[in-house]
């Protein structure tokens, strides 16, 4: 018998809706004109080495990049990969996880990187927005162009956005839709102004000037060009990761304005390059940026607030976009267990303080580490090109599922898999130049993955499991026996074991063995995460009994696991539905539920015991989980049990066949 608690629908097309979607999904790729170009003059010697074939080519890498990988790939094939609407590696690999259980590897490694970017992100586009006011005269005449001003308004801005994320960012979240429309409006007027003065550049649509640039002597970055080139589509891995937030259809009535406004202004910073190219006053000037050369003198602290705006508005996106990872990581047994706190009505703000606080101080370190966005660019993008890589091999093993044509369906890495390996390897060229920072961090991650996966592995399979079938009559017993007092009416544990009547052995040892607990009805539940993001749906085995129940919680990897409250709403449903007896209370301060009796919440926890024989390494993994574990958040917060009656009992893991031990006696 299987029930629903649950249901969500897929979310329609709107014009709120779309305003919603430019202001969440589009932040990243959408503050990229605020570098690319910059990186790329930068990356060939500056101004005085560009050519009219290097802009051109410029700009024909960077359209066909966005046509290629965010609008072919992600927009219209991946988006489709859709887990009852949620996007993101995770959800992707959670519908085809069941297939080869080596898909874990490519999303643990996605997963990582991508909260690997989530750092760099916030760092590189608030500096870059920031350092427009030295295009400000009123600003450098009182403050100069020292880097150090930059690099304290930067950090003050990322201070003041992570120590928001405690109380919710629901009331300035209003604001992302209709500032970002005004940034991709701005982003469109100024482009289309430079390029009607120099419709030549609309030569950089052919394919052709960017395949030449690649192997022109005027391209002096060579191939590690295409690390420059990248930073133009970073955003498209955080496109598909917002589907839940937003809706397929909404991003598909969406993307067409915003693709536009973004080529609108890459064409226009073009066109102002080979404008301005052989201008000796440009040429020697300190840390330019064709994006804010664009902006007219008169309007240009208009344009670098604004920026400055669109750059928080991306942080924040990358910022919530780690917290939903992380929860869809915990959910999937591949994090260990963390506090998330939900600061706003809407169930999408979640909020993790311990993420939260690491993010913050990654950010400061990055920004006081790299100084400008310049160097900063070095280490942005590798990240991105290897959750990119993954999500391919993900997306082809998918498509297979579906049952595509194999022949189309290895057209998704032949293709896009050439093209980002080309952008990785280009990236990864600068891996001295920062990139290893961004190796480092996801390196970090992904150990920790793989430590708390192996060991998760480890601990499913020693400990034992028995059959409830065989503990009926005695439990029956037991809950007749009048020697013993009521331990509980309700008596509830938490079991690790998924199949229908199996229980962990030491539940068995907890209620029979370790001190006789008597109670009117027995609960096991066992909490499995499914697929499907929010469903919600439970079954029941009750053995032929109206006192042991065997409770399975079937609920998505974004749902919140309140198992006490879930439980009250299935003890109302099984006495409804008479399968079981009224718990009547004499005394209560209300007379709501007062028939359902008092709960007890026992969890059982392991102590990994000191006579196993494993191997040493997993004989360290798993105490690495288990001192991880106490200082992670409790079953009893992560369980939604902060309000009810708990006891926690403890009792030895024991890994392996244990060393026999026998004494001797011996005569005085």
């Amino acid at each position: 018998m299987e029930k629903e608690l649950h249901f969500c629908k897929e979310r329609p097309l709107t014009i709120a809706g779309m305003l919603v979607t430019i202001g969440v999904v589009y932040g990243d790729i959408g503050t990229s004109p605020l570098y690319v170009m910059k990186a790329l003059i930068e990356g060939n010697g500056q101004l005085n080495s560009i050519t009219n074939e290097f802009i051109y080519g410029s700009i024909s890498l960077i359209f066909w990049t966005i046509t290629l990988l965010t609008t072919i790939k992600y927009v219209l094939i991946t988006l489709r990969a859709d887990n009852h609407g949620e996007g993101g590696i995770l959800a992707l690999y959670s519908l085809i996880r069941r297939r080869r259980a080596w898909f874990i590897v490519p999303a643990m490694i996605g997963a990582a990187a991508l909260l690997a970017d989530g750092i760099l992100t916030p760092a590189v586009t608030v500096t870059s927005a920031v350092e427009g006011l030295k295009w400000i005269p009123a600003y450098t005449n009182n403050f100069g162009s020292n880097q150090s001003t930059v690099i304290i308004i930067t950090i003050f801005i990322l201070c003041v956005l992570f120590l928001l994320q405690r109380s919710g960012t629901e009331i300035l979240g209003r604001l992302f839709g209709p500032i970002m429309l005004l940034w991709f409006l701005m982003l469109a007027v100024l482009g289309i102004i430079h390029i009607s003065g120099n419709l030549n550049i609309l030569k950089s649509l052919s394919p052709y000037y960017g395949i030449k640039l690649l192997f022109s002597d005027q391209n002096k970055a060579g191939f590690a060009i295409l690390g420059s080139v990248f930073l133009a589509t970073t955003g498209a891995e955080a496109l598909y990761s917002d589907l839940g937030h937003v809706g397929r259809k909404n991003i598909y009535g969406t993307w067409p304005f915003v693709k536009i406004c973004l080529l609108l202004n890459y064409f226009g910073q073009g066109a102002w390059v080979l404008q301005i190219k052989d201008n000796p006053g440009m040429q020697h000037m300190f840390d330019f940026n064709p994006f804010f050369g664009l902006i007219p003198e008169n309007f240009r602290i208009i344009g670098v607030i604004l920026a400055t705006l669109a750059a928080i508005i991306a942080s924040q996106a990358l910022i919530s976009g780690s917290y939903t990872l992380v929860s869809e990581a915990i959910k999937l047994d591949l994090l260990p267990r963390l506090k998330i706190h939900y600061p706003a009505l809407s169930k999408g703000q979640m909020y993790i303080p311990i993420v939260n606080h690491l993010l913050m101080l990654s950010c400061i370190g990055v920004v006081l580490y790299f100084q400008t966005s310049s160097h900063m660019e070095a280490a942005y993008g590798l990240a991105i090109t290897i959750t990119m890589l993954m999500t391919t091999i993900l997306l082809f093993n998918w498509l297979i599922k579906k049952r595509v044509s194999r022949l189309l369906s290895l057209l998704v890495p032949i293709i896009f898999g050439t093209i980002e390996t080309c952008f990785f390897l280009s990236s990864a060229a600068k891996f001295f130049r920062g990139g290893f920072i961004t190796v480092f961090i996801a390196a970090l991650i992904l150990i920790q993955m793989i430590l708390w996966y192996k060991a998760t592995i480890f601990e499913k399979m020693v400990i034992k499991e028995v059959s409830l079938k065989d503990y009926i009559d005695k439990l029956g017993m037991l809950r007749n026996d009048e020697h013993f007092p009521i331990y509980a009416t309700n008596l509830v544990y938490l079991t690790n074991k998924s199949k229908p009547g199996k229980v962990d052995k030491e539940i068995i040892y907890s209620i029979l063995d370790k001190r006789p607990k008597r109670a009117e009805v027995y609960w096991f539940i066992n909490v499995q995460v499914t697929d499907e993001p929010r469903s919600m749906t439970y079954t029941v085995e009750n053995f032929g009994t109206d006192y042991v129940f065997k409770i399975q919680l079937r609920l998505g990897f974004r749902v919140e696991q309140k198992v006490s409250r879930y439980l009250r709403q299935i003890v109302t449903d099984l006495m409804k539905s008479h399968e079981i007896k009224e718990q009547l209370q004499l005394y209560a301060t209300n007379d709501i539920n007062r028939n359902i009796g008092d709960f007890c919440f026992v969890l059982v926890r392991e102590e990994l015991a000191n006579d196993n024989s494993l191997p040493l390494y997993k004989q360290l993994i798993m105490q690495f989980k288990l001192r991880l574990k106490k200082i992670t958040v409790s079953p009893v917060s992560w369980f939604g049990l902060e309000h009810t009656d708990v006891k926690v009992e403890h009792v030895p893991l024991r890994l392996g066949t244990p060393k026999q031990i026998k004494l001797k006696r011996e005569s005085r």
